[in-house]
């Protein structure tokens, strides 16, 4: 119970649970002194007299009888109105809501409207570092979207994609998963996978069918996806980066190019580059908008070539990435990947962000700093190693470098999810504060008193632009 909640002024709660109490206490004087008018007047018969003695608690001495039956008054009366609330409430529960939501929340909400975030986080990626890094962001209260890649080729999204013609739901429903208000059975259900060998079903979850099938119904993907979020009441939004049929390419250091991310996978070489095939395909535009009005902007962590590169290939993308004015943070996995990012080190993943999208996307990477659980838990069999810091200095300095212990200790190929969040959401607090002084400040030099936006010259906006204004950010390592 939120206790900070219920005194919050204009609750129309407190008053009426004052009244409550007085009507009680007034009432028990009454009733005590009919109790004690009878005691003194009428004989108690011989047979009652210890039963009275005893549940009038007259073996303790005063004055610690009555603060016993105080208390034990005060447990009844708070738990007594506290279930017979819910239970009142409950046929009038919002169904989206459920009776998870707090009560004060709910009266809350209907008192004042719903309450407005801290923060606007929009959080691009896919796969199970995208899933991960939700399932941190979604204990604050802050406003978060998922915009996820549709470039999966592989397993029962592939399948799935090439016979009904739509997006790849795989990564989708893992961000539902991620974000659900209590992954309980609902959760488990969309997340079972059909194992049995030689049926058309092998291989299929669960949540991947239901997304298909509500997209046939509705004729519509993103209308399934929202109500695929409604099902599992999500905090937050679900959307993907593009609706068109993308595939993932990549150019290997060998020359070759492969096509399809499983694919990529699959060979184990390195790769030179990637692109999409249809090039430049047009973004979904709520997409767009979350980004322009975020506060914090995430990029993974997760597979840099098939899931983190893919969503800034989309057409305006990276643009409205720029234009934003929110902190906009690359998180650097914390460990290499096979057949992807084998032998790389942190610089090494910033450098191949900017040979895709260029300079000025990303501000912020935030990097693990505790390389012990790695050095320790990691096996050589598994072919992978922790993402060392080596040649961090080479990076440019509109880009701030952050240091942080977010790794799981228990599984070191993972970030811990509220390690990870925590982390990022002070980062977005920093930034806001530091852009709060650089406006404050440039209206004092100027005499301006409206909004200040931060756009180039050349009426690019964004961070890390050259504009009337520098970037207040600069290059910092914290440990």
């Amino acid at each position: 119970m939120n206790l900070r909640m219920w005194l919050r002024p204009g609750m129309a709660v407190k008053r009426w649970i004052a009244a409550l109490l007085l009507g009680l206490v007034l009432t028990s004087l009454a009733i005590a002194m009919a109790l004690a008018w009878l005691y003194r007047n009428y004989d108690v018969p011989a047979g009652l007299t210890n039963f009275v003695q005893t549940i009038t608690l007259q073996f303790i001495p005063h004055p610690y009888r009555e603060l016993i039956m105080v208390s034990v008054g005060i447990v009844f009366i708070i738990g007594g109105f506290y279930q017979l609330s819910r239970s009142l409430l409950a046929p009038f529960w919002d169904a989206s809501s459920g009776p998870n939501q707090p009560l004060a929340e709910i009266i809350q909400a209907h008192r004042f409207g719903p309450s407005q975030p801290e923060l606007r986080v929009v959080a691009i990626g896919g796969g199970t570092g995208l899933s991960t890094l939700l399932r941190g962001l979604k204990t604050h209260d802050i406003d978060i979207t998922a915009v996820v890649t549709v470039g999966d080729d592989g397993g029962s999204s592939g399948r799935l994609r090439t016979e009904f013609n739509m997006p790849p739901p795989g990564d989708i429903r893992n961000c539902i998963v991620a974000l659900a208000d209590s992954e309980t059975l609902m959760s488990d259900l969309f997340q079972y996978r059909f194992e049995q060998e030689g049926s058309a079903l092998d291989g299929h979850s669960f949540g991947n069918l239901f997304i298909t099938a509500l997209t046939q119904v509705s004729g519509s993907f993103e209308q399934a996806v929202a109500e695929s979020s409604r099902v599992l009441a999500v905090r937050g939004k679900v959307m993907p980066s593009s609706l068109e049929n993308i595939t993932v390419c990549a150019k290997m250091d060998d020359g070759r190019e492969i096509r399809g991310e499983s694919a990529i996978v699959e060979e184990r070489q390195k790769i030179s580059s990637v692109y999409l095939d249809p090039a430049n395909p047009s973004p979904y535009d709520p997409a767009l908008l979350s980004i322009l009005s975020a506060d914090l902007i995430i990029l993974g962590p997760g597979s840099l070539y098939t899931s983190v590169l893919p969503n800034l290939l989309v057409d305006r993308l990276p643009e409205a990435i720029k234009a934003s004015n929110a902190a906009t943070v690359y998180v650097c996995n914390v460990a290499t990947q096979r057949g992807e990012t084998d032998d790389f080190e942190a610089v090494d993943h910033v450098v191949a962000l900017e040979e895709h999208v260029g300079r000025g996307v990303v501000d912020h990477v935030l990097i693990n700093s505790n390389l012990e659980p790695a050095q320790a838990l990691i096996k050589p069999e598994w072919s992978v190693r922790e993402v060392g810091l080596g040649g961090l200095e080479k990076l440019d300095d509109s880009v701030r470098v952050v240091l942080e212990d977010v790794v799981n200790p228990e599984f070191p190929l993972r970030h811990d999810p509220g390690k990870l969040a925590r982390a990022l959401i002070q980062l977005a607090r920093e930034h806001r504060h530091s852009s709060s002084e650089s406006d404050a400040r440039y209206k004092e030099h100027t005499g301006q008193n409206g909004r200040h936006e931060r756009y180039s010259e050349s009426g690019q906006g964004g961070h890390g632009t050259s504009g009337p204004v520098p970037n207040p950010i600069t290059r910092e390592v914290r440990r």
